[in-house]
C-alpha cells in the first residue's frame, strides 16, 4: 500500500524519511538543548544551595530554581521538535535566543567574571539565531514565506 493510499502514515514520519536532516538543523536544535540543559542544571543548583546554604530568602531563592527549571522546558521542547522537523518549533527555538541576547548583555554590563559568561551566551545566541533563520532551516521545517504557497 502507498503511502497515498495508507492514511496512517503521518507527514512528518514521510518528510523524515524523502531526505535527511540539514545540519543546520541539527546544529540548532544541539545549541538550543545545551541552553535549556544548562538552565536546568542552574535551577538545580540555585535550589541545592538554597536549600543547604544560607540564603538572604530561603523561599525566594527555591522559587528562582524552580522559574530556572520551568524555564528550561522550553529550549528543550523547541530542540525534540527541530529534530523531529516541527514547524512550530522554530518559534520557541527564536524567542530563547533573543532572551539568551538580553541575559548576554546584562551580563556584559557587569564588572566581574559575568563578562566572559555574557560573550559565551551572545556567540551562542547569535549563531543559532542564524541557523533558525537560515533558508534551508524553513525548508527542512515545512515553512513557507509570506504569501508563498508553492
Amino acid at each position: 500500500m502507498s503511502r497515498e493510499q495508507n492514511p496512517t502514515t503521518a507527514p512528518a514520519e514521510a518528510a523524515a524519511t524523502e531526505e535527511p536532516r540539514p545540519r543546520r538543523l541539527t546544529y540548532a536544535a544541539a545549541l538550543a538543548a545545551l541552553e535549556g540543559i544548562a538552565l536546568l542544571a542552574a535551577g538545580v543548583w540555585v535550589c541545592v544551595e538554597a536549600l543547604t546554604g544560607s540564603p538572604d530568602s530561603r523561599q525566594q531563592a527555591v522559587a528562582l530554581g524552580i522559574t530556572l527549571g520551568l524555564l528550561a522546558l522550553l529550549p528543550l521542547l523547541a530542540a525534540r521538535g527541530l529534530l523531529r522537523r516541527r514547524g512550530w518549533s522554530r518559534g520557541p527555538a527564536v524567542i530563547t535566543q533573543i532572551m539568551g541576547l538580553f541575559c548576554a548583555y546584562y551580563l556584559l554590563q557587569a564588572d566581574s567574571l559575568a563578562i566572559p559568561a555574557g560573550i559565551v551566551i551572545a556567540a551562542m545566541s547569535v549563531a543559532a539565531l542564524v541557523l533558525l533563520v537560515s533558508p534551508t532551516t524553513a525548508q527542512a521545517l515545512g515553512i513557507k514565506g509570506p504569501g508563498r504557497t508553492e
